[in-house]
C-alpha cells in the first residue's frame, strides 16, 4: 500500500509520484533526494509559499455566492445500469440493513473537473462553478464542488453508491498533481456502521465504488442525540488534506418534527427556524492557486535552489499545515449575497484543511441600530442544537467545527453592506494560531442588504434540544490520549497510525470517560472521534460552563496548547472499527490517528 510516509521518504509529496511533472524533471535523476531532510523540520529560512508566492489577485465581491442544489434521489433501478455499478444493494454487506431498509437511492460520480473559484482571469473566464474549458482542475461530486446538499430526515434511511470516475493512479492524464485519485468519503459525524463510515482504510480506487447505507436514527435511539447539520469529505489514508483540498466536501443535513425545514410549518411542536432560501450553507476553505490560476499544494521554498549542481524543486511539502491567501466560500473567491431584511440561518462549516477562524460581523452603515444587526445567535453547534440559543460578537470556528447562527438583517438598512469576517491570526506555516486578534481581519464575504420588504414568519425559540444526562455509573474505564511533534511527524501516545493495530477496544453498550492532553506548546488540534457524540465536563480542571459553546454534544474539540479536556462518550448500536484524528489534516496525513474499535461485550481492553 502507497502511503504519505512513503512520499516523504522518497522526497515526493504527493499524488502517488507528488511533485508536478516539470518540476520532477528538475529533479535530480541519480536517486539523490532533491532536497535536505534532517527529521522533516523545516529551518526558519524556509518560507511558506503564501509569503513567498502569493495567489493572483482578484476583486473581491463581484461573484455571487455559490449555493450547492439539493442532491435528488434516483430510482433503484439506476444503480443497475453499467455506469453506476451494474449491481444491486447487497444486505449481508451492512449491520441492519434490513431494519433500516433504505426509502431513497442516491448517486455520486466522483471525477476530476474544472471549477472556477472566480470570474476574472486566471480563475475563470466570465463565469463561476463547473466549465469544460477554464477553471481550475479540481476534485467535485457529480461536477459540482462542493458537492450536493443532501437533505434527510430521521426515519427515512437512505441508500448512496459512489463511483470513482478519476484517472487511474499515475496516468499522464491526471490533472489534479497534487492529489491522490484514491477515495474514501466519510459522513462526518453520523451515527452510521464502520462499513458505511468512509473510514480512512475503506478506499476505493478508480474504477471502483463503494456502498454507503445510512440509518438516519439517532444513537441509542434517544431522541436527545439527534443531530441537524453533518458534512461529507475524503477520508482517503494519509491523504486526506490534499483529496479534501482538491474539492471533496459537501453538506448532509438532518430534519426531524421540531427541526423541520419549514419556517410556516403549523405542528405546535416545531421550531419554524429560517428555512428553504434563507437556510443558507457556508463551507470555508482557503486556497492557495499558481500564476495561472490552478491550486497549489506546495508550501515551503527553500532558500537552497542548488545541490550539488543539481536545480532544486520551487517547494517542500510540509507536516505542519496548509495555508491559502484565498479565501472561498463554497468554492468561489470572496463572494457575495443579496439579502433581505430578516432572519437567516447560515450553516458555518471550517472545511480546512488547517486554518482556524474566529468570526465577527462588520457593517459599513451609518445606522448606530445597525450595531445590533452585527450580533450571531449561535443555534447549534458541531451539529447539536442547543439547549438555549446563545447571542455572541463572535463565533470561533476550528477545523470540522460546524456553527449553525442566525443573523437578523432587519436591523441594517437598503443598501448597507455586511461583511463575514475572520479576526484570527495564524502563524504562517500552518501549525495553531498565535493567540493574536487580527484588529481588521480578512474579508471572507459580502452580505448586501436589499431594499424589497419581506414577511419573516421565522422565529427563534426560547427552548430547543435537550441534551443527554451524564451518568457515570455506565463508565466502565477511562483514557488518556496525549497529542504530541516528534521529529517531523504528529502522535498520539507518543506512535504513529497504523490502521492494523487497534489502540482501544470499547464494549458495545458501554461509557467511558476519555481525556485529550495537548503536550505541545504551539500546536492547534481540533481532535475528532467517530460515530457517537461525546459531552465534554471539564476543561483544564474546569467545569464547563452552563449554557456556553461547549454545553452541548461535541464531535471535534478545540485543544490548544497545553489544553486537556475530559469527556463521556457512549459506544452503541453497531459493532467494528472507526478513528480519531487531529482534523488539521496535515496532521492527520502525518500522522495523529488511531484505530479504535467497537467489539462484543467482554471482549474489550
Amino acid at each position: 500500500m502507497f502511503n504519505r510516509r512513503d512520499a516523504l521518504k522518497a522526497g515526493m509529496a504527493a499524488a502517488g509520484a507528488g511533485f508536478a511533472a516539470s518540476q520532477v524533471k528538475a529533479a535530480p535523476q541519480h536517486g539523490q533526494r532533491p532536497f535536505p531532510q534532517s527529521g522533516l523540520v523545516f529551518p526558519q529560512t524556509h518560507y511558506p509559499s503564501v509569503v513567498a508566492r502569493p495567489s493572483p489577485k482578484v476583486t473581491p465581491f463581484v461573484a455571487p455566492l455559490n449555493i450547492m442544489p439539493v442532491a435528488q434521489p434516483v430510482p433503484q433501478s439506476d444503480l443497475l445500469k453499467p455506469e453506476n455499478g451494474g449491481v444491486a444493494p447487497d444486505p449481508d454487506r451492512h449491520q441492519r440493513f434490513n431494519e433500516f431498509p433504505p426509502q431513497k437511492f442516491y448517486i455520486e460520480h466522483l471525477t476530476e473537473m474544472r471549477w472556477r473559484y472566480h470570474p476574472e482571469a486566471p480563475y475563470g473566464d466570465g463565469g463561476t462553478g463547473y466549465s469544460t474549458t477554464a477553471g481550475s482542475w479540481s476534485y467535485g461530486f457529480n461536477n459540482l464542488v462542493p458537492g450536493a446538499t443532501y437533505k434527510a430526515w430521521y426515519g427515512e434511511p437512505i441508500f448512496l453508491r459512489r463511483l470513482n470516475k478519476m484517472p487511474p493512479i499515475g496516468s499522464p492524464d491526471t490533472k489534479v498533481n497534487f492529489a491522490l485519485p484514491s477515495l474514501t468519503i466519510h459522513l462526518h459525524n453520523a451515527h452510521t456502521a464502520s462499513e458505511s463510515d468512509g473510514i480512512p482504510q475503506d478506499y476505493f480506487d478508480p474504477g471502483e465504488f463503494w456502498d454507503h447505507h445510512y440509518g438516519n436514527f439517532p444513537a441509542g435511539f434517544d431522541d436527545r442525540e439527534k443531530m441537524n447539520t453533518l458534512w461529507y469529505h475524503d477520508h482517503r489514508l494519509d491523504f486526506t488534506s490534499p483529496n479534501v483540498y482538491a474539492g471533496l466536501t459537501g453538506f448532509y443535513w438532518l430534519f426531524d418534527e421540531f427541526d423541520s425545514d419549514n419556517e410556516n410549518d403549523p405542528n405546535p411542536a416545531a421550531s419554524r427556524l429560517p428555512s428553504g432560501e434563507y437556510d443558507i450553507p457556508l463551507i470555508l476553505h482557503d486556497v492557495q492557486f499558481q500564476e495561472d490560476g490552478q491550486v497549489a499544494w506546495d508550501f515551503f521554498t527553500p532558500d537552497i535552489q542548488e545541490l550539488d549542481g543539481h536545480h532544486l524543486p520551487s517547494f517542500m511539502h510540509t507536516t505542519f499545515g496548509m495555508l491559502g491567501d484565498q479565501f472561498t466560500v463554497n468554492r468561489t473567491i470572496q463572494p457575495y449575497l443579496d439579502v433581505k431584511r430578516r432572519k437567516y440561518r447560515f450553516r458555518i462549516l471550517n472545511g480546512g484543511p488547517s486554518r482556524l477562524y474566529d468570526l465577527y460581523l462588520r457593517s459599513d452603515s451609518d445606522d448606530p441600530n445597525a450595531k445590533l444587526g452585527e450580533k450571531f445567535i449561535t443555534i447549534s453547534e458541531d451539529g447539536n442544537l442547543h439547549e438555549e440559543p446563545i447571542e455572541s460578537d463572535n463565533v470561533e470556528v476550528w477545523v470540522a467545527n460546524r456553527r449553525d447562527v442566525i443573523v437578523d438583517f432587519s436591523h441594517f438598512n437598503a443598501g448597507d453592506n455586511v461583511y463575514l469576517v475572520n479576526r484570527k491570526e495564524m502563524r504562517d506555516t500552518g501549525e495553531g494560531p498565535t493567540g493574536r486578534l487580527l484588529d481588521e481581519g480578512n474579508l471572507i464575504m459580502q452580505f448586501r442588504v436589499q431594499a424589497d420588504e419581506v414577511e419573516d414568519p421565522s422565529r427563534i425559540p426560547d427552548v430547543m434540544r435537550k441534551q443527554p444526562d451524564i451518568d457515570f455509573r455506565e463508565v466502565r474505564r477511562e483514557r488518556l490520549f496525549t497529542f504530541d511533534y516528534d521529529n517531523g511527524l504528529f502522535t498520539i501516545d507518543g506512535r504513529l497510525m497504523d490502521p492494523n493495530r487497534v489502540d482501544a477496544a470499547m464494549e458495545q453498550g458501554t461509557a467511558e470517560i476519555w481525556t485529550f492532553r495537548n503536550e505541545g506548546n504551539a500546536w492547534g488540534h481540533p481532535i475528532h472521534t467517530h460515530m457517537e457524540e461525546f459531552q465534554v465536563f471539564e476543561i483544564n480542571g474546569k467545569p464547563v460552563p452552563p449554557n456556553s459553546q461547549l454545553d452541548t454534544k461535541k464531535d471535534v474539540v478545540q485543544l490548544g496548547p497545553g489544553d486537556e479536556f475530559r469527556f463521556f462518550s457512549r459506544w452503541r448500536d453497531f459493532l467494528g472499527k472507526h478513528v480519531m484524528h487531529c482534523h488539521n489534516v496535515v496532521h492527520e496525513d502525518h500522522a495523529m490517528m488511531i484505530r479504535w474499535d467497537i467489539v462484543e461485550p467482554g471482549q474489550g481492553d
